[in-house]
């Protein structure tokens, strides 16, 4: 006997019903609309790649890249994996395609899925799926500030527009190596209080001990050295030009110390947009930062760059906590009502034609009572409903009601796409 199981929904995955698609079509319609409104272009990338576009030795100590992801050697014996984060799938086709000959900053977008091998939560699955911009070519604090109001306006177009935006520097390779030796001579004699995944990154990622949600570790980190009083000079610039342009925006944002990001790969800018409210950060809505040496970790020039990514099940679901839901969708333009089993194939070819006309029209069935398709024509909202039977088919006419002034008339077939020109 089949186990049961095997036909369930892996944990941590989820089906997106019916029910849920306008949700789904609104946030990845407005996500697009407003992205190419900023001049990026979309791209799509491989769900997976060669495993080593994440596993870099750049990357070691990321919970990503240590614990998270779907990796599998093909029949060819190539070491793939399923991609846990979208970024550097584009920074490689980036390197790949030669996009370094394209009028710099080169602007990109994407909407697709992402897998990683987590503990599921709230609006966060194994396979979810992502909204993300990149901005690569160009190293402006014009254009962090860019991505931010990007991502910004599209939580406010959604309804989303009670968040908190925190900000930080996480320096570069000049001056950031200071840093770290300083956070660890901190935490040093803390070792033993330590959860185990910060004793580990105490070696291979001492940064991320900034980052641990763990409880052993919270009392540690308010003491913890502040990368802001260690930044270089050209750091330190680039993050105080950021704050201006982000007032000139009218864009409130709080500096946080503590926010370095799960990924490797960030250098100066980071940040996340949480709701107000939530200030546990496992309710982020989405963040990003910079990230100048990334595209040279994977094999190209040392090119600068910026992005963001935003989880779409995640903001579905702030959007539902808020009672924010997506426009109604407009009701058919015609329910065509078959009164009469030979009149079947007629209305077939008839909702054909109207929608070649660019109408919007659903089909009864003639093994359903009249009464029964005009209930459903009205549950639907339809504007019209045609009715097509036995008579009407003799007389090559339709009777033509509309629901909404309660009125009726025949219409020759011929006459019919006048009323619904556009």
């Amino acid at each position: 006997m089949a186990d049961a199981k095997q036909f369930r929904a892996p944990r941590g995955v989820a089906d997106i019903l019916p029910e849920e698609q306008p949700y789904w079509r609104w946030v990845r319609d407005t996500a697009a609309r407003i992205a190419e409104s900023y001049g990026y272009q979309r791209i799509d990338t491989p769900i997976f790649e060669f495993a080593g576009v994440w596993e870099r030795r750049e990357a070691a100590g990321t919970d990503i890249v240590d614990k998270e992801i779907y990796r599998f050697r093909d029949r060819g014996g190539d070491e793939l994996a399923l991609r846990p984060d979208v970024t550097a799938g584009v920074c490689r086709a980036y390197i790949q395609h030669g996009m370094a000959s394209r009028p710099q900053p080169v602007r990109l977008y994407y909407i697709g899925p992402v897998f990683r091998y987590d503990r599921p939560q709230a609006g966060r699955y194994r396979v979810h799926h992502q909204f993300g911009a990149e901005a690569i070519g160009d190293e402006s604090a014009a254009l962090d500030a860019e991505v931010i109001d990007l991502l910004r306006t599209l939580y406010d177009t959604l309804g989303l527009s009670d968040y908190l935006l925190h900000l930080n520097s996480i320096g570069d390779g000049r001056c950031r190596p200071a840093y770290i030796e300083r956070l660890r001579a901190y935490y040093r004699d803390k070792l033993d209080r330590l959860c185990g995944d910060c004793r580990r990154r105490f070696e291979v990622n001492p940064l991320r001990l900034l980052d641990c949600k763990n409880e052993p570790c919270q009392p540690f980190k308010p003491g913890a050295p502040k990368i802001a009083d260690y930044l270089c000079e050209a750091c330190a610039a680039h993050f105080g030009a950021l704050q201006s342009y982000l007032e000139a925006l009218g864009i409130d944002f709080d500096i946080d110390h503590t926010l370095v990001r799960g990924l490797d790969y960030y250098t100066r800018t980071a940040f996340e947009f949480i709701p107000r409210g939530d200030e546990s950060q496992q309710g982020t809505l989405g963040g990003g930062g910079r990230y100048d040496g990334l595209i040279e970790q994977l094999g190209g020039r040392p090119t600068p760059g910026v992005g963001f990514g935003t989880g779409i099940e995640r903001i579905i679901l702030n959007l539902k906590r808020k009672e924010v839901g997506p426009p109604p969708p407009a009701p058919p333009d015609a329910f065509i009502a078959v009164a009469a089993a030979e009149a079947q194939a007629a209305a077939l070819r008839l909702a054909r034609d109207l929608r070649a006309r660019g109408a919007t029209v659903v089909l009864g069935a003639a093994e359903r009572s009249l009464k029964a398709q005009m209930r459903q024509a009205d549950a639907m909202g339809a504007r019209r409903a045609l009715i097509l039977g036995r008579e009407e088919l003799e007389g090559g006419a339709v009777t033509v009601r509309d629901l909404e002034a309660a009125t009726q008339e025949r219409v020759a077939l011929g006459e019919l796409p006048r009323l619904f020109a556009r």
